[in-house]
């Protein structure tokens, strides 16, 4: 859809712009969830996260850099692995790679993507991480796994909080998850058994099955879509490397509590070695700040950057982190914060 708007200067323009250049349905898809009462949730829990101003605070030299699993990043907002990117964009997910690159960023590859693993590796020039979903069986898992590990990902992250089927967009000939096997068969149910207990939630991931992934490989691992600390704490006995507090944006489950909420018991039971990461609701540099406040390690950013991509591709993408890093520095800078681990809770 070929839309005429001014060009985009803030990151709410770049949203006006994304949804007056998709067709409606796809807008549809894409915003799925924020109003859902999960959605609302996240939303009213960061407008509820005070942060305090500290003027006179001496802030020279102060910087947004992280450090995360060995690697020097820029500044903590890894792009999302959001399915598809395709849809919003011709360069998709290569689009966001370069993006993330250019602003000294990670970039998170969807076991969904729309492009090969080492089409967007390559286009990264950085090794990405992975976001694996399980594909009903392990062998099924294992050769999606393997192709990834093949385009060099430095990183994998298990999202386990969509083993149910949801609708989905009828997808355009033209795109698809291109790194997948062929679907598999459906289960075929007897009389009196239930689509999700007999048919979804047989061939859905079990913490043993999160203990064989953690097996194949000496990469870090991540678990994403982890709301209950009880949860966290099992991932990290397993061996889990990492967590992600995730709600997925709202989309699954309307009465799941806001990432926000869950994540400083989450951050509390694993102990402050392990990494926390949190996703879900984030729309500006000062919601990262309020998660880095509340207890993260770093944020997963998602629909934002979908909104750069359908505006103006890997040149949105790169503007809405660039936003998004710029109102999170300012925001550093007026509650007297130089760096991100002075954010972190118990800090000076």
């Amino acid at each position: 859809m070929n839309v005429t708007l001014p060009a985009p200067r803030s990151i709410a323009d770049y949203r006006e712009l994304a949804r007056a250049r998709l067709h409606p349905e796809l807008w549809q898809y894409l915003d799925d969830g924020r109003d859902s009462p999960c959605g609302r949730a996240n939303r009213a829990a960061f407008d509820a996260a005070p942060l305090m101003p500290r003027p006179l605070t001496d802030v020279r030299g102060g910087h947004t850099r992280i450090e995360l699993f060995g690697e020097l990043l820029g500044h903590p907002m890894l792009l999302a692995p959001l399915a598809y990117q395709r849809l919003y964009h011709p360069d998709g997910e290569q689009a966001s790679a370069m993006a993330a690159n250019a602003q000294d960023g990670q970039m998170i590859i969807s076991s969904l993507a729309s492009q090969p693993f080492d089409t967007i590796a390559r286009a990264a020039e950085r090794a990405p991480w992975f976001q694996l979903y399980w594909q009903g069986s392990r062998d099924a898992t294992r050769r999606l796994f393997d192709r990834a590990l093949a385009a060099g990902v430095r990183a994998v992250v298990f999202t386990v909080d969509a083993p149910v089927k949801q609708s989905a967009l009828a997808l355009p000939a033209q795109v698809g998850a291109v790194n997948l096997d062929a679907p598999a068969r459906p289960i075929a149910l007897a009389d009196g058994q239930s689509q999700v207990f007999d048919g979804w939630m047989v061939q859905a991931p079990t913490w043993d099955d999160l203990a064989w992934l953690r097996d194949l490989t000496p990469l870090p691992l991540l678990l994403k879509g982890v709301l209950h600390p009880d949860d966290a704490v099992q991932a990290v006995r397993r061996g889990c490397d990492g967590i992600v507090v995730s709600n997925h944006g709202g989309r699954v489950l309307p009465g799941a509590p806001a990432s926000l909420s869950a994540l400083p018991a989450i951050v509390s039971a694993v102990g402050p070695g392990v990494p926390v990461l949190l996703d879900s609701g984030i729309d500006s540099g000062i919601d990262v700040h309020r998660a880095l406040a509340a207890g993260a390690h770093a944020v997963l950013i998602g629909r934002p950057c979908i909104w750069g991509l359908a505006g103006n591709g890997a040149l949105g993408v790169a503007q809405v982190m660039r936003l998004l890093r710029d109102e999170l520095e300012q925001s550093m800078a007026l509650c007297g914060h130089a760096s991100v681990a002075a954010i972190r809770p118990g800090s000076p």
